[in-house]
């Protein structure tokens, strides 16, 4: 069966959008670092806006720093896929014609800083996720022990690291008389610009001080907020859209009607006149915080107690009452937190994610979200944690979700079922626990653990209290059971 690409698009059923521009046409403005499903459903869906608006500066080149796998899902297919949006009633699907070709870093890391270095460059994004900064979460200091950073340290001729490619290409631009490119972490980290601007100088320093001074002084590092539910692909998917089509697309995505991406307005360069979805702002803080807390926060809560209770899907969770309940009361405690803009209103805010988690169609896995915890949980539970324990307020939702964290570095759910604790942390976790017998101990044990919990925060003893109460709960009743009796307390 043939599959997707511009030869087969005049195939394809008469209600799917295609792109409305020529694709010979586009020229690459834009480099993108970690071109996964979530990209490819969000910054690269409005840079395909922005084509189909008639500026044809804003193609995109993906760039993955590991895995071949969506350059041989996109390759064959001209870089086309589909993007499927889902309500939960209706379904559109839509064709996105803006990645004009994928580079395997490993492979060919002299393409992509050539991708990089490129007149026609202006923006390059980046999703490497938390562990692709190389950043030590509780400093913000590069981890100078990491492998592939001490061999960007030592020399960027094959960069290894995100943070070494934009340095090696910022060097190339300088060395031709270039400008550099505005430079736009899209990952779920606080301050994700300014961290990647940290960890960018600080690299560059290493090397060469003029060059840090350079792209300190016209380089742009805008801090950003991305909002979009993409569960990932199943092959399932894949079949079915087989069926629909009678054409494969490999690379396709799924995700919602909801879209958000608010900029720092601070570029160094060109960029496109951006459409709906997209809001340019003085201070992006208040919207990710807010973002952080409350989605993010609710969905940690909802992954890892539903995982524990061998649940599979999040609107499965939020079917249970007690559940549901409980995600109010998160966001009851996490609202007090907050400081949100005046455009924000928090309480339509909520219930518009409400009704994102209780879509069916997207199907989003709890071991999905459940993954990183580590790098995750210090800004979407930990910091309202400590801002109510401040102000003497409770934690009671907020540290029962903490909990069901700890109990999952068990690796073993209420059900018997083992499940893999995907973090970059693991391992040390799993030894900082590893002589802990009881509840009061492993509690003690991820207390000290300060790469999570920040040392105010550990010799809180309301929080210690919390944490050794829930963890009782989960350890000797289960998931199910602990948010029977949260529900019955509230």
């Amino acid at each position: 069966m043939n599959r997707l690409s511009s030869a087969t698009l005049d195939r394809l059923p008469a209600d799917v959008v295609r792109p409305a521009y020529d694709r010979a046409e586009v020229r690459c403005g834009v480099v993108h670092l970690g071109i996964g499903a979530f990209h490819r459903a969000h910054q690269a869906a409005i840079f395909d806006d922005a084509l189909n608006a008639g500026d044809l500066r804003w193609g995109i080149v993906g760039a993955s720093l590991r895995s071949v796998q969506v350059r041989d899902q996109m390759a064959p297919q001209d870089g086309l896929y589909t993007m499927l949006v889902r309500d939960g009633v209706s379904e559109q699907a839509r064709i996105i014609g803006a990645v004009q070709r994928v580079i395997v870093a490993p492979e060919d890391p002299r393409a992509l800083l050539e991708a990089l270095a490129s007149p026609d460059t202006h923006i390059v994004t980046l999703t490497v996720t938390e562990k692709g900064y190389k950043l030590d979460p509780a400093t913000g200091a590069l981890i100078e022990d990491d492998p592939q950073l001490v061999a960007d340290i030592a020399s960027l001729a094959r960069p290894q690291t995100a943070p070494g490619y934009l340095v090696a290409a910022l060097a190339m631009r300088k060395a031709a008389g270039l400008p550099p490119f505005t430079a736009i972490s899209c990952d779920n980290l606080p301050h994700n610009g300014a961290r990647l601007r940290g960890a960018v100088l600080d690299l560059a320093r290493r090397h060469d001080p003029a060059l840090a001074d350079w792209i300190a002084e016209r380089g742009a590092f805008p801090q950003t907020m991305v909002d979009r539910i993409v569960p990932a692909t199943t092959g399932e998917d894949v079949a079915a859209l087989t069926t629909r089509f009678g054409i494969v697309d490999q690379a396709m995505v799924k995700t919602e009607p909801f879209l958000q991406w608010v900029i720092e307005d601070r570029f160094c360069g060109p960029r496109p006149a951006f459409g709906s979805g997209v809001q340019l702002t003085a201070a992006v803080a208040p919207w990710e915080e807010a973002k952080l807390r409350l989605l993010n926060g609710a969905h940690s809560g909802i992954a890892y107690l539903g995982g524990l209770a061998g649940m599979e899907h999040v609107h499965e969770v939020l079917a249970l009452p007690q559940a549901r309940a409980f995600v109010d009361a998160l966001w009851d405690e996490a609202q007090t937190t907050l400081s949100p803009p005046p455009e924000l209103d928090i309480a339509a805010y909520r219930d518009a994610l409400m009704a994102r988690f209780d879509n069916p169609t997207l199907r989003h896995r709890t071991r999905q979200i459940a993954m990183d915890g580590s790098q995750k949980l210090p800004q979407r539970l930990l910091a309202p944690i400590m801002a109510r324990l401040g102000t003497g307020q409770g934690i009671a939702a907020l540290s029962l979700a903490f909990a069901a964290w700890v109990r999952w570095q068990a690796g073993q759910d209420d059900l018997g079922q083992v499940h893999e604790v995907d973090d970059p942390l693991a391992d040390a976790i799993a030894a900082s626990l590893a002589d802990a017998v009881t509840t009061e101990e492993r509690v003690a044990a991820i207390l000290r653990f300060d790469a999570v919990v920040p040392p105010a925060l550990a010799s809180n003893t309301a929080f210690r209290a919390a944490l050794v109460r829930w963890l009782t709960i989960l350890e000797t009743q289960g998931a199910l059971a602990a948010l029977a009796t949260f529900h019955g307390e509230t």
